[in-house]
């Protein structure tokens, strides 16, 4: 029997994230497809009995799991500092950079494998974005996966493009992209959830943070240029949480010269609540600098809500025809043309039509049960 073990733990992160959700998504398509005499384990840093349960409850099917003594803070250091102690070897296949790696014979040591996933090079490209110590330990861990990786997994070809200037991984490379989580769908509760949210009858929609990356400044410029569409925004993101002070959606609005309850933060929802925000768009707008793959235009795709968003490589790249590209090039003309996209997009009904039917084309090209078993082939090659 076959084993490849899951490193699962970014599926504990205390707020939902891309990666979790990631993580979650291509364990249980791993577990569900997996070839014959084939089977599924996890590694998890030391975590609660309930954490455990948890992990058992949301990937049925695992078929045993590894529990580290260390907990997450102290299995991060110590896997970046090269105390990569685990029992057994095997093939193991980590969902991010955090991954037990170790000097190995890549050639001849055919029963020893490991695969990272790099998402993106946002901490090379966009430091400011993280933390200093998440910068240095993303750096820190690339720098040991170009040493000792058998396989790098990107989700994009641009992603593959923007790494090897950083590291040239030759063709240890793999793009495999993900795929709209399994519980975005809406409810039959659907009605309810939009009025406990407070959604308009019409607004725009944008999800991500406040930091500059990812180009909400932007667009709250273009919304207070003169001609812009009068529909509120909403925002889903975890920067949006707090309503008031410094750092908020609010006060970004409010610098932006936008009046008092044009902007409207929603905070972090469940795959419920988001999907309902998502269907009832009449268009998400993802202004975005810098992204590995783009999931939020992805995840709107999948309701055939229009997208409007950045023409940054990867976007274009997973986008296809199916979305609303705007020109990132002349920063300082950004909201300008951000605002003219909108517009155009939100007077224009069998545009909006058109997007849509694009969009869920485009959003059933990206699976789950693809990308693993892309994810299995590659360790078969391997």
């Amino acid at each position: 029997m076959t084993t490849l073990r899951i490193i699962i733990d970014d599926m504990l992160a205390p707020v939902p994230n891309g990666i979790s959700r990631y993580t979650e998504e291509l364990s249980r398509a791993l577990i569900v497809h997996a070839p014959l005499n084939c089977k599924v384990e996890g590694i998890v840093a030391a975590s609660t009995e309930e954490e455990y349960r948890s992990i058992g409850d949301r990937l049925p099917g695992l078929a045993g799991l590894y529990k580290s003594s260390l907990a997450r803070r102290e299995l991060l250091s110590a896997w970046q500092h090269g105390f990569t102690r685990l029992p057994g070897g095997g093939m193991i296949h980590a969902t991010s950079l955090l991954a037990p790696l170790s000097r190995h014979d890549r050639l001849h040591d055919q029963g020893h494998q490991i695969a990272v996933t790099i998402h993106d090079v946002v901490a090379w490209t966009h430091p400011e974005s993280l933390a200093p110590r998440r910068v240095a330990w993303h750096k820190s861990m690339a720098q040991r996966a170009f040493k000792y990786a058998d396989a790098v997994v990107v989700p994009t070809h641009a992603v593959a493009v923007q790494l090897a200037e950083i590291h040239d991984f030759g063709d240890r490379v793999r793009v495999i992209g993900g795929a709209v989580g399994s519980r975005l769908t809406v409810q039959p509760d659907a009605d309810a959830r939009a009025e406990r949210l407070g959604l308009p009858e019409r607004y725009l929609l944008t999800i991500g943070g406040l930091e500059s990356r990812r180009g909400i400044d932007q667009l709250l410029a273009a919304l207070a240029l003169p001609g812009a569409t009068d529909l509120p925004l909403l925002v889903v993101g975890p920067d949006s949480e707090a309503e008031e002070g410094d750092g908020s959606v609010s006060a970004a609005a409010a610098d932006a010269g936008l009046p008092e309850g044009r902007v409207r933060a929603l905070g972090n929802l469940s795959d419920e609540d988001l999907s309902v925000v998502l269907d009832r768009a009449v268009m998400l707008v993802f202004p975005t600098l810098a992204e590995g793959f783009g999931l939020p235009m992805l995840e709107a795709f999948h309701f055939g809500t229009p997208v409007v968003h950045s023409d940054a490589p990867a976007l274009v790249e997973v986008a296809g025809e199916a979305g609303y590209g705007v020109e990132l090039e002349d920063r300082d003309g950004y909201p300008q043309r951000l605002l003219n996209a909108i517009n155009h997009v939100a007077g224009d009904d069998d545009l909006q039509q058109r997007l849509g039917t694009y969009g869920r084309d485009r959003a059933g090209l990206f699976t789950w049960q693809a990308a693993a078993e892309k994810v299995w082939q590659l360790h078969a090659d391997l």
